[in-house]
Parts: structure tokens; C-alpha cells; sequence
């Protein structure tokens, strides 16, 4: 088990929700993280003071990583600022809803431009300095719509599966590196998206509750601490899907 003082972690999306508290339990763990989000620039200085409330340091970094300049660019600036990562958290995610009849071309490629591009983009960007270092811990987070097909629709299930097909590859390939990759699929946590739509149960669930972010987190500081789990979804779903 390697402790992550010293280490740097980029999260991106994770300005809110399991992105948030994944991002704050790196930092308690002794990582310095980079706050990653989009739009949600209050919610993600909001992190940071989080974090910094706890002793830990942060730095949070806007960027449209849809697009593959500026996916670099985040990279660039993360370790300019806040030096070497060693743990990266692809987490950034859009779920645009509506009927299998309602989805259009553009709902599929923003789906696939945001959900599993941007994680392809800012993992090619920082694996240079992953390899050279040889040392590093790559995340992805995917979803229980990857397995089951899910109830938002074939473009998010679609970005999610990918995520770990690619996780996949990159465990195979920089498993003798030092580079682990592995993916999360959650289900149903609580987060804001859940405690404002009432038409959200969680009567699928086995267990008859919603998962909580600090679950999903608690997994990704295992496998950010774990050299030897890689090429591994960890399905955290209250016994939703089992495998």
C-alpha cells in the first residue's frame, strides 16, 4: 500500500457530488488535488476551502475537457501549479435524460464527447509524465448503466461502457509501469441529482437505500493507495448488479 503524501491528484468533475467528496478524501488522505469542473466555479472554490479547512491543499482548474487542447492545457496547468500528477480521477460527466425516441445525433456525441473522451484525452495527456515517473493511479468512473443498460438511455450507457473498455487497455498495457486502472460503477448515490428528483427510489437497490458519496470515495482512496488491484470495475450498487 503506497500512502499519497507527496502525490498529486487531479479529479475532474469534481466540483459536486462524488466527484466532490472523492476529492476531498484524496486530499485527506495526503494528496494535494486539483478541483477539475466546467461551469461550477463557485461550487468547486467551495471544495477547496473544503479541503484547506482540513489542512489539505487544493487548487481548482476550469476547462471544457470535451476538447482535446484544452484537456492538455488542464494537464499543463496542474502540474505547473501544483506539480507531478500521480493520481488521476477521470469523474467528469454529463446524464442528459429523455425517451429512447427523443435522443438526438447531438445528445449522442456531447454524451460521448464529455463522458468518455475527455477521459481519454486528459489520460493521454498525462501519461508521459506517469511513464516517466513510473508510478501512477488512473480512475475511472463508470456506472451501473454500463452492465445493465441503465434508465437514462444507449448514449449514456454507451459513454459508460466505454470507460471501461478503456480502463481496460490501459491496465494491460502500463501494468508493467507502475500505472494501475481501474473504473468505479456506482448506483443510485445520493447525490444533489437524486435529493431534488422525487421520482428517484431506490427500490431496485437490494440493500433498500441510496449509496453516499463517502462509499464511492472511500474506493477510490483504496485503489489511489493499492498497488497491485488493476484492470478491476468495483461495483459499488447496493447489490443492484452482481458479478
Amino acid at each position: 500500500m503506497d500512502g499519497l503524501k507527496g502525490r498529486v491528484a487531479l479529479v475532474t468533475g469534481g466540483s459536486r457530488g462524488i466527484g466532490r467528496q472523492i476529492a476531498v478524501s484524496l486530499a485527506r488522505a495526503g494528496a494535494s488535488v486539483a478541483v477539475g469542473y466546467y461551469s461550477a466555479s463557485d461550487e468547486a472554490e467551495a471544495v477547496v476551502k473544503a479541503i484547506a479547512t482540513q489542512g489539505g491543499r487544493a487548487i481548482s482548474f476550469g476547462a471544457d475537457i470535451s476538447a482535446p487542447e484544452a484537456a492538455a492545457g488542464l494537464v499543463r496547468d496542474v502540474e505547473m501549479r501544483l506539480g507531478p500528477i500521480g493520481v488521476l480521477v477521470n469523474n467528469a460527466g454529463i446524464n442528459p435524460g429523455g425517451t429512447l425516441d427523443d435522443i438526438t445525433i447531438n445528445d449522442w456525441a456531447q454524451t460521448l464527447a464529455v463522458n468518455l473522451s475527455s477521459a481519454f484525452y486528459v489520460t493521454q495527456a498525462a501519461l508521459p509524465g506517469l511513464r516517466k515517473r513510473g508510478w501512477g493511479r488512473i480512475i475511472m468512473l463508470s456506472s451501473i448503466a454500463a452492465q445493465t443498460g441503465g434508465v437514462i438511455g444507449p448514449h449514456y450507457a454507451a459513454s459508460k461502457a466505454g470507460l471501461i473498455g478503456l480502463m481496460h487497455s490501459y491496465a494491460s498495457l502500463l501494468a508493467k509501469e507502475g500505472i494501475t486502472a481501474n473504473a468505479i460503477a456506482p448506483a443510485l448515490v445520493e447525490t444533489d441529482m437524486i435529493k431534488h428528483n422525487d421520482a428517484i427510489t431506490p427500490d431496485k437497490i437490494p440493500l433498500g437505500r441510496f449509496g453516499q458519496p463517502d462509499e464511492i470515495a472511500s474506493i477510490a482512496v483504496m485503489l489511489a493507495t493499492n498497488g497491485y488491484v488493476t484492470g478491476q470495475t468495483i461495483n459499488a450498487n447496493g447489490g443492484w448488479h452482481m458479478s
